[in-house]
């Protein structure tokens, strides 16, 4: 194999600049071309891993053919290697956008009873496009606090103005030309890497763009962040450090003009750290605004930041060039040591590592952020004293002005793409969708052998009594509980796709719900049928069907007390804790076990509020209400409950009432998933 030693002798090193390298010519016959083109294309690849890191640069093989007279025979070829810098040729289309913020102020709010707690302290700064920012820290300093509240991430429990080119901002103008990267990777793991990306180009680009147009973007973002190789790979099986790339690549797809990342350095090794923020810098270089935070960066890494923001207890101990760090450090009498890392050493600093009055000096030196003598080409730059804020931001021009939604495309055309995602990971996620058919049919054929024929025996009415509270428990607890430990899951890839404009949240509430509809109502629909037909229920379609309409009403009534449970808690463990407790009411007021007539009258309003009751009621009716005739008693002289009235009589239950039953199902199920929307809306907005 070739060694990059090797190939630099056949090759000059490439300037930035696109030249011509003084490769060898081959002039060959045609049968040798593409053995020479082989050949070539293995020294490119040598080449590439040899300068600057791989994938930073870019290698294109030109060929030129000299014809015969004849223009029929190829004579011989030319081949010459060329190499220029890899680039990413969308610009920002508008102007760039300059940041700032004063006197900004954010108390968390601990909990009920708890009070507050201030975490930024009349913060001050500013910052510039074309630049690379760098928000640094301890723990606990509060970068991921300023850089939540300068996307908008956050806005309660905040004070202070925030300007965007001298204007404040507004925030859902700001949020269309701006994109927050988590610093966990949320991305759909069943999907490969075009897939995510053909999602995100489906979303966040305009109906003008075709899919021509999406798949260009798609290849040339890949193919920049080095992920044309991984683009059929699912996003499980990504390493750490394509799993970051992806997570840009996805937000890159609409071109936004400031781009805040939130420890994008955290989990890589120093390679990939060092191609993370090196791609971060070229895209700063575009126009963009470019702020991240970033725990204590290297010397390598340090060095490519044009901007350094330091924050210590939520106060602000320096804001200018990384290049001025030093200097700094020694007009306030802080002179970091000779061969030591500078961000090393304030970030010392900032920990209190050398007593806490050198915190407040240098708090005390850039006067909580508001100095800006210590940034490049600082003398040309206006005072932050001197900035006029309008407090009413220009509307943006165009399209923007038209668009009442956040989101580029319809709500159709999200629900759509969304739709066929979802569909895509039921079908990928086949262990899970497998496993609920098979445990319908396991439970449907244990409850079948152990009430075989159970519903044609009159002596044996309390046992099917029981075999009827059975199925609605097992609807019941096995849809909801399948959705509350299911759910949290993506809650956290909902919230980041939402504010950063993908969808709206009713197309993502009604694509949840369309999407389980296949296999939940499937696994009910077996689970049924098996059951009926092996307990000998009547075979009538009338009671056939309302007994199925039934049982479906209460597969999704409880799917969607499961999203309840699953929006209001934060923890898995919490919501499996809470979903049983919340059946318990229902079952107590359902009428099994304790008749109607026996519950005291001041409890009794809690039989309206149960949906298995009106299950219940409505199953009995099907099965021994429309006029059923006397049931055989074969094994006994005597059947108290042979005729089926005198069943319904003693059960407090009335023979006909199915049809109330299921419009009552109706209606309960389309206030429960309204009220679970609105919790899932409030429980977003609670985050912010």
């Amino acid at each position: 194999m070739t060694t990059p030693q090797a190939v630099i002798q056949n090759f000059n090193s490439p300037s930035d600049e696109e030249e011509e390298i003084d490769a060898p010519l081959w002039h060959v016959k045609l049968k040798r071309v593409k053995q020479e083109v082989a050949a070539t294309k293995n020294k490119i690849g040598a080449l590439e891993s040899h300068i600057n890191g791989p994938r930073m640069r870019k290698t294109i093989l030109k060929a030129s053919f000299r014809m015969a007279d004849d223009q029929e025979q190829i004579d011989d070829v030319e081949l010459k290697v060329y190499t220029k810098p890899m680039t990413y040729t969308r610009l920002p289309a508008t102007e760039p956008v300059e940041i700032r913020f004063q006197d900004l102020q954010y108390r968390a709010n601990l909990g009920i009873g708890k009070g507050t707690k201030e975490i930024l302290h009349n913060v001050h700064g500013r910052f510039l496009p074309s630049q690379l920012v760098a928000i640094m820290g301890p723990s606990g300093a509060g970068k991921s606090t300023l850089l939540d509240v300068l996307s908008g991430y956050r806005i309660t429990g905040v004070r202070g103005v925030v300007t965007v080119n001298g204007r404040e901002r507004d925030l859902e103008e700001f949020r269309r030309v701006s994109c927050y990267i988590t610093q966990d990777d949320r991305l759909q793991p069943l999907l490969t890497v075009k897939e995510n990306m053909k999602v995100a180009a489906d979303l966040k680009l305009s109906a003008k763009y075709n899919d021509q147009d999406k798949y260009a973007v798609i290849d040339e973002i890949l193919l920049m962040l080095g992920l044309k190789e991984a683009a059929n790979t699912r996003a499980a099986r990504l390493s750490g450090g394509q799993k970051k790339r992806l997570s840009i690549a996805l937000e890159l797809v609409n071109n936004p003009l400031v781009m805040f990342l939130d420890e994008p350095t955290t989990g890589l090794d120093s390679a990939s750290c060092l191609l993370c923020i090196k791609l971060m810098k070229l895209l700063a270089s575009q126009g963009r605004t470019v702020v991240c935070t970033i725990h204590q960066p290297s010397a390598s890494l340090f060095q490519n930041f044009d901007h350094v923001y330091v924050l210590a207890e939520g106060q602000c101990l320096y804001q200018g060039s990384a290049e001025k760090v030093v200097p700094y450090l020694e007009s306030v009498e802080l002179p970091c040591p000779m061969y030591h890392n500078p961000a090393d050493y304030i970030i010392e600093l900032a920990c209190g590592d050398y007593g806490k009055d050198k915190i407040t000096r240098l708090v005390n030196a850039t006067i909580n952020g508001r100095s800006i003598q210590w940034f490049n080409d600082a003398e040309n730059l206006p005072p932050t004293s001197h900035v006029e804020v309008s407090h009413r931001s220009p509307r943006l021009p165009g399209r923007m002005r038209c668009n009442l939604s956040l989101q580029e495309t319809t709500q159709i055309n999200q629900l759509l793409v969304i739709m066929n995602r979802g569909f895509t990971k039921v079908k990928r996620d086949s262990t899970l969708t497998y496993m609920r058919l098979v445990a319908n049919i396991v439970t449907g054929l244990m409850l079948g052998v152990l009430y075989f024929q159970s519903g044609v025996d009159g002596s044996r009415v309390l046992d099917n009594y029981n075999l009827l509270f059975s199925i609605l428990i097992h609807h019941s607890m096995s849809t909801m509980m399948l959705t509350i430990l299911t759910f949290p899951m993506e809650m956290n890839i909902l919230i980041k796709e939402h504010f950063n404009r993908w969808y709206s949240l009713k197309s993502y509430y009604i694509m949840v719900n369309i999407v389980d509809i296949p296999v939940a109502g499937g696994c009910c629909i077996i689970f049924t049928t098996v059951v009926y037909l092996m307990t000998g229920q009547p075979l009538t379609t009338p009671r056939f069907m309302t007994f199925m309409v039934l049982s479906l009403l209460v597969v999704f009534i409880a799917q969607s007390l499961g999203y309840i449970v699953g929006a209001v808690f934060n923890s898995v463990v919490n919501g499996t804790f809470a979903g049983p407790i919340l059946i318990v009411p229902m079952m107590m007021f359902s009428g099994f076990g304790v008749n109607f007539r026996d519950i005291p009258p001041y409890l009794r309003w809690g039989t309206h509020l149960s949906f298995l009751r009106y299950s219940l009621e409505g199953y009995v009716g099907a099965i021994y209400g429309m006029n059923r005739t006397t049931l055989p008693c074969e094994e006994q002289l005597y059947c108290h409950y042979k005729y089926p009235s005198k069943f319904l009589e003693d059960i407090a239950m009335k023979p006909d009432v199915y049809d109330d039953c299921i419009i009552f199902l109706v209606l309960m199920l389309v206030l429960i998933k309204a009220t679970a929307y609105y919790l899932l809306r409030w429980k977003i907005r609670s985050l912010r």
